[in-house]
């Protein structure tokens, strides 16, 4: 019986020695057929391979999945400088339906719609995948940087009993007969696990229904997590911030150095010490009024171009937002509680991040609740913590889609969302 070769990738091959017995594993990327041979593209996770068929053997039509047993032949022309002659090509399914667009083009010049309703076969094109292999690399680095300065990754429930940012924005559910909601974040589970661990962070989903039909925003998406203790200020937070994007970016580049290439997108250098604004300093920057509860997009933009021209920096940090736009976790600023001990991070002219500083004693949170009109016992659940002792802490959450969208200098962040969620769209 003739030993089967292991499987080689197919941007393995160009390490094959010549003359080598090789076998691919894939989908035909591309089928060109001529009239003395056809040039047949594999596609696999790592890449593309090409394979030459000379003998006027029947090839499956693309995006088919396949096994191809050949010889390593040096060609200058092929990728990598290596190709396949002499091929078995064995199809491991049925013949692929034509493809919605043609993933062999090197770009994806569809409507946005057909690239969502379309999603399990668009993600396949090369560049588009490249897409999210940043997200991926990007969650690795995020990972990683944490584990390293002693953070505990944890898992909190998506099903919860009360809304935690506000009451306008949560999904309902049946929950065996009573009301819950889908959590907006995991925000009052990882304030009370660092009274357990001091440090956590969580890699999750979370539910917003936005009634926001923008480019900026989903229903659901993947929040990266952050909370820890024994915090001076909002300012520990962001330095601890500063540190995760760093290691985020240096994971982008060192596992998926390819695929920035591939999507053209433009890593950020993120610097010592993250330029920071107040946020009156902000109004007045942009010219908005003194009483401005927040910032609109256009000084964001104006904020970002700012920090870029002065700074050299991609990013920015607008703290002391006012304590009214804050919820009622936020500790205040110190001396004057019209501001607030935390911070917004704009990249690149847009939110994303929001951080800061919480409140950690009892009889804080007993005020601040009450100035909402509610009862504390309401939060029973929650306020154990701090009544069982919790120091100062704080945390932040970055938006993975948000972050790839602003690397990959895409305009609508369903672009690099795999399958989004928002007010139309539940399939695929």
């Amino acid at each position: 019986m003739t030993s089967v070769p292991p499987r080689t990738l197919c941007s393995a091959l160009a390490a094959a020695r010549p003359g080598e017995v090789v076998r691919l594993q894939g989908w035909v990327h591309r089928r060109r057929v001529l009239r003395e041979l056809t040039f047949l593209v594999v596609r696999d996770r790592s890449g593309l391979a090409q394979v030459v068929v000379r003998d006027g053997s029947a090839v499956p039509p693309e995006e088919t999945t396949v096994e191809v047993v050949g010889t390593a032949t040096a060609n200058a022309q092929a990728p990598g400088g290596m190709e396949l002659t002499g091929p078995t090509v064995t199809a491991l399914t049925e013949p692929a339906a034509t493809p919605p667009v043609e993933l062999w083009r090197p770009g994806l010049d569809v409507a946005l719609p057909t690239l969502l309703d379309h999603a399990p076969v668009t993600w396949r094109h090369p560049r588009q995948r490249a897409r999210w292999e940043l997200a991926a690399a990007s969650v690795r680095g995020f990972r990683a940087t944490l584990d390293a300065a002693g953070f505990t990754e944890v898992q909190t429930p998506k099903f919860v009993a009360s809304a935690t940012e506000s009451g306008a924005n949560v999904f309902e559910v049946d929950y065996f007969g009573r009301p819950a909601y889908l959590a907006q974040s995991p925000q009052f589970y990882k304030q009370q696990l660092v009274g357990v661990f001091e440090r956590v962070y969580e890699v999750g989903p979370v539910f917003r229904a936005e009634p926001h039909d923008t480019v900026r925003h989903l229903a659901e998406y993947v929040s990266l997590d952050v909370e820890l203790g024994f915090v001076r200020d909002h300012r520990d937070v962001l330095a601890v911030l500063r540190e995760v994007l760093a290691g985020m970016v240096a994971a982008v580049r060192e596992h998926a150095g390819a695929a920035v290439e591939r999507c053209g997108a433009e890593l950020p250098v993120v610097p010592e010490e993250i330029p920071v604004l107040h946020f009156r300093d902000a109004l007045a920057l942009v010219g908005a009024p003194e009483d401005e509860p927040d910032l609109a997009p256009e000084h964001e933009r104006a904020i970002g171009a700012w920090a870029l021209a002065e700074h050299g920096s991609d990013l920015v940090a607008v703290e002391g937002y006012p304590m009214a736009k804050r919820p009622f976790y936020t500790h205040p600023w110190p001396g004057d509680e019209r501001w607030s001990n935390s911070f917004d991070l704009l990249f690149r002219g847009l939110e994303l991040v929001t951080g800061g500083q919480r409140l950690h004693r009892p009889s804080e949170y007993d005020a601040a609740i009450r100035a909402r009109g509610e009862d504390p016992a309401a939060y029973a659940s929650y306020l154990q913590a701090f009544e069982h002792g919790m120091p100062p802490h704080g945390g932040f959450a970055i938006g993975l889609e948000r972050w790839t969208a602003r690397l990959t200098g895409v305009t609508n962040i369903r672009e690099v969302t795999l399958f989004p969620r928002d007010l139309t769209r539940l399939t695929p």
